[in-house]
C-alpha cells in the first residue's frame, strides 16, 4: 500500500535545534525521478546552498504498470543516500532532514523502502503527504514572491501539486498523478493519450477555472528547463529563471511547440540534460494543459519550491520573521565589505533625493546600498562590469527581472561604469524611463557616498543633502578638511546635474 506519514515527525525538530545552535543543515529530497542533497550554511534567513548534488535514480520508473518502486532505482537510491549521508558528516552538517515524495508515498513497497533507508542511513525519513508537499512548495514560493496571487503548479516526476494562492495566503490544494515521468509512462509516449489523461485529471480540480486572469507560478525542475528554452526563444535579455515572467499567449504557444517535438529534435535543444529528453515534451504538455484550464494572464517561473519550503519551515521564528532579501544582502555585505559602514547609513543619507518613493522602492534601494561595496576587491579595470553582472544574477529572492536590472545599473554607475556600454544595453529594455533615471541617481549618490566617507562608518551622518529652490545642497560641518576634495566636488556636481539641479556645497 502507498505510504502516507504525517508531515510533523521528530526529524524537523532536530533540524530546528541544529539551526538554533549554528552550523550547517542539509535536506535530502527523495523524489520520483531524482535524489538530491542540498547543504545550507546556517543560521541566516536565507541560508546559502554550499553543496547541491542530485542522482538520477528514477525510483518511480515503471510504477504505472507495477505499482512498485523501480528495483534498479532502489539500488541506486540506497547507494546515493549512503554517499550523501557520508558527505554530510564530512561537511559537519549538524542536522540532516530526509524527505520523500510521490513515488515513495504511492508505491506498494514504499514502507519497505523507507525501512531499508532508515536502517542503512540511521536517520528517519519523513514521507510527505500530498497536502504537505503542496503546502511546502507554496512556502518556498512565498520566499521569492510573498504576495503571490493565482495558482502554483509544482511538477515533479510522480505528481503535479496545485495550490490556490490568495495574495500571499494558501488556499485550496490538489495533488494529481501527473508527474512528467508518470505521464510519459501512463501514455506510452502517445500525445493524444497524454492529453486525454491530463484533461481527465485537471477536470477533478474545479477551482482552477477561478484562476482566470491571475498568475500561474510554475515550479519544478522540468518546468525550469522549459523556462530556459522560453528565455532563448523570446530573446529575453536576462538568463535567470527565478521570476521570469511570460504572457499567456507566448507561454501557451511555446509549450505546445515543445510538446509536439520529436525526441531527435529535443536532443538538439541547447542546454537540455540528457535525462530530460524523453519526458520534456510531457512536461510541456502538462504546462500547456494547465494554462488552457486556468487561463492565467501570465506564467511566472520560480526557483524556490518544496525543498526551500522544507528548509524555511525548519528555521526558528526569529529568522523566519526577517526580510529574506535584506537579510541576504546584509550577509553579503558582512562577508565582502571592507568597512563597517552599514547600508542603512547610506540609505538615510541619500533619502532626501527620493521624497516620494514607495515602501517597495525604498526596500530595493536599501538592498542596493548594502551591495554597493561588492566589487572593491576586483581589478579596477573590470570592477564596474564584474559588479554589474554579480548583482544582475545574484541568487536572492523577491527580485523581479526589472528589480535586478535597476540594482545592477546603480552598482555599475557607483563604480564609474558606462550605462551605455554595449554589454549593458540588452538589459535596458527591462527598465522604463523612470526606473532607468532612478537607477542612475542612486548609482551617482552611492559613488559620492563612498568617495565622501571613504567607506568609513560615522562620517556620512555628519553631512546632509537637500534640494531647495532648484539647487542640490551638500551641507558639511565646520571641519571641512576631511570631507572636501576635488573628487568629492566633481562627483557631487555630476549627481546634481543628473537631477537637473545646480550644485551648492555649504
Amino acid at each position: 500500500m502507498a505510504v502516507s506519514k504525517p508531515a510533523s515527525t521528530a526529524a524537523p525538530k532536530r533540524v530546528v535545534d541544529g539551526v538554533r545552535s549554528g552550523g550547517r543543515v542539509g535536506v535530502v529530497d527523495i523524489g520520483s525521478n531524482t535524489v538530491r542533497l542540498v547543504v545550507y550554511d546556517a543560521p541566516t534567513r536565507l541560508p546559502i546552498p554550499i553543496f547541491n548534488e542530485k542522482a538520477q535514480c528514477a525510483l518511480g520508473s515503471g510504477m504505472a504498470k507495477t505499482g512498485k518502486l523501480n528495483p534498479k532505482g532502489v539500488s541506486e537510491a540506497l547507494r546515493s543516500l549512503a554517499r550523501f549521508v557520508g558527505l554530510a558528516r564530512a561537511m559537519d552538517v549538524k542536522r540532516l532532514e530526509m524527505v520523500a515524495t510521490a513515488a515513495v508515498r504511492d508505491a506498494i513497497d514504499g514502507t519497505e523502502f523507507v525501512d531499508l533507508v532508515e536502517r542503512t542511513c540511521g536517520l528517519p525519513v519523513n514521507v510527505l503527504s500530498g497536502a504537505e508537499e503542496a503546502r511546502l512548495a507554496a512556502v518556498g514560493l512565498f520566499n521569492s514572491v510573498p504576495d503571490a496571487d493565482g495558482v502554483l503548479g509544482d511538477l515533479g516526476g510522480g505528481s503535479l501539486d496545485l495550490v490556490s494562492l490568495e495574495k500571499g495566503k494558501i488556499g485550496t490544494f490538489a495533488t494529481l498523478p501527473l508527474g512528467h515521468l508518470r505521464l510519459f509512462e501512463a501514455s506510452g509516449g502517445d500525445r493524444a493519450e497524454a492529453r486525454r489523461i491530463l484533461s481527465g485529471e485537471l477536470a477533478k480540480v474545479p477551482w482552477l477555472v477561478d484562476m482566470s486572469g491571475r498568475t500561474l507560478y510554475a515550479v519544478g525542475g522540468s518546468w525550469r528547463a522549459l523556462a530556459r528554452i522560453f528565455i532563448e526563444q523570446t530573446h529575453h535579455p536576462l538568463h535567470v529563471v527565478d521570476n521570469f515572467v511570460i504572457g499567456f499567449f507566448d507561454a501557451l504557444r511555446l509549450a505546445d511547440l515543445i510538446a509536439g517535438l520529436s525526441r531527435n529534435t529535443v536532443e538538439k535543444l541547447p542546454g537540455i540534460a540528457h535525462r530530460r529528453i524523453d519526458t520534456l515534451p510531457s512536461a510541456a504538455m502538462a504546462l500547456s494543459a494547465l494554462i488552457e484550464v486556468s487561463r492565467p494572464s501570465q506564467v511566472a517561473f520560480s526557483a524556490f519550491g518544496m525543498r526551500e519550503g522544507q528548509m524555511l519551515e525548519l528555521l526558528p521564528p526569529e529568522l523566519r520573521g526577517q526580510d529574506p532579501l535584506i537579510s541576504a544582502c546584509e550577509s553579503q555585505a558582512e562577508r565582502t565589505g571592507r568597512f563597517a559602514m552599514h547600508g542603512e547609513e547610506i540609505l538615510d543619507w541619500m533619502s532626501p533625493l527620493f521624497p516620494n518613493e514607495t515602501t517597495s522602492q525604498r526596500r530595493l534601494r536599501l538592498a542596493t546600498c548594502l551591495l554597493s561595496d561588492i566589487g572593491w576587491s576586483e581589478h579596477p579595470d573590470y570592477r564596474a562590469l564584474h559588479s554589474y553582472h554579480r548583482v544582475l544574477r545574484i541568487p536572492y529572492p523577491e527580485l523581479t527581472h526589472p528589480d535586478r536590472a535597476e540594482m545592477a545599473l546603480a552598482v555599475l554607475v557607483r563604480y564609474d561604469g558606462d550605462p551605455d556600454d554595449r554589454i549593458v544595453a540588452p538589459h535596458r529594455k527591462l527598465l522604463d524611463e523612470d526606473r532607468h533615471s532612478r537607477a542612475l541617481v542612486i548609482g551617482l549618490a552611492l559613488r559620492l557616498a563612498h568617495t565622501l566617507s571613504g567607506g568609513a562608518p560615522g562620517l556620512l551622518p555628519r553631512t546632509r543633502m537637500k534640494s531647495k529652490n532648484g539647487r542640490l545642497i551638500l551641507e558639511v560641518p565646520d571641519d571641512k578638511a576631511v570631507f572636501l576634495s576635488e573628487a568629492v566636488e566633481r562627483r557631487f556636481k555630476t549627481l546634481a546635474r543628473s537631477m537637473d539641479l545646480k550644485p551648492k556645497i555649504g
